[in-house]
């Protein structure tokens, strides 16, 4: 399957603090929150949801291609993900201007607060599905963006005859209930966490069944408890695979998309779909950084194997 990643490209600057978020909030003065956390450490890491989901997908054997605005710092970045299998040509560098930065502080319960500068991402909308030379059996991916370049994807999608999926996820909160709608309206599926699937039902008054009517499919994530897909008018309730160690859950969201729609790309089954998700979301789980974690199709399926029989169908990973 071709599939076309849209989407935020940024460097993650995380930092850890040493207790928790929770004991610092006060309820009854929550209007006049002002709140400075005094952090451990600091690293600057890859990040940013295409290609974070690129990556998983290049681990996975896939050839997925970027569209995104980047900055005169993506050089190296371009290197390192071309190296892995992603095709960046889609990826247009912006003068004079710097790559997105993401700062994510995380506390002890894995709770994180997270601040977002721009930058080159601000110019996404200058860019067009057009400039790929998209046919029909592209499959898009609309995640954070620019607001106004998710709009532009979406319409794009629908005259250019593309199936997306609509992935909103951190810019719910700066889009109108139109919008919103406008990007589940037609879309091949929705991807939210648990949070977000409430948020978005509050802001557009959409019910769960009046959002499976738009869509063919839509998976929910839920943290530990793993994550429920809507398809087929069934729900496939996936587990989580127990991690050897809790590192950094920066990323994780991402990862399981992409382990999903590698499963998806090759028609697996839909609990087969969420189950490589959720591998793939704890691979990433136990290493720093969204694009830490590491392993060939071969690693990957043995490794499934010790927690889901999969009857062989894990063997197209690795013709």
């Amino acid at each position: 399957m071709n599939i076309v990643l849209t989407g935020s490209v940024a460097f993650d600057y995380l930092m850890t603090f040493p207790g928790y978020f929770r004991d610092h909030i006060l309820p009854d003065k929550i209007e006049t929150i002002s709140l400075s956390f005094l952090v451990d450490n600091m690293v600057k890491l890859r990040g940013g949801i295409a290609p974070n989901i690129a990556y998983t997908l290049a681990l996975l054997g896939e050839r997925p291609r970027l569209l995104a605005a980047v900055g005169e710092d993506f050089e190296e970045y371009r290197a390192w993900l071309e190296s892995k299998g992603v095709d960046t040509s889609g990826a247009r560098l912006i003068p004079g201007v710097f790559t997105a930065s993401c700062f994510t502080s995380t506390d002890r319960a894995n709770a994180q607060i997270t601040s977002f500068f721009p930058g080159a991402m601000a110019y996404a909308a200058q860019l067009s599905l057009r400039d790929l030379r998209c046919d029909d059996s592209v499959l898009v991916v609309i995640s954070p963006n620019d607001p106004q370049a998710m709009q532009k994807y979406i319409r794009e999608c629908h005259e250019m005859n593309l199936s997306f999926i609509y992935d909103p996820s951190q810019q719910i909160v700066r889009m109108t209930p139109e919008e919103l709608k406008a990007g589940i309206n037609g879309a091949l599926a929705l991807f939210v966490n648990d949070y977000e699937f409430g948020l978005i039902q509050k802001m557009t008054g959409m019910s769960q069944q009046d959002i499976l009517q738009q869509v063919q499919f839509m998976v929910v994530t839920c943290g530990e408890r793993g994550a429920t897909i809507y398809a087929d008018e069934q729900e496939f309730n996936i587990p989580v695979v127990p991690p050897q160690q809790i590192v950094d859950p920066t990323g994780v969201g991402d990862a399981f998309r992409g382990g999903f729609l590698v499963a998806f790309s090759h028609q697996l089954d839909w609990e087969t779909c969420g189950r490589v998700g959720a591998l793939a979301a704890t691979y990433c789980l136990e290493n720093a950084g969204p694009q830490g974690h590491s392993y060939t199709p071969s690693q990957f399926v043995q490794r499934f194997r010790g927690f889901f029989d999969d009857q062989g169908k894990l063997d197209v990973f690795m013709k």
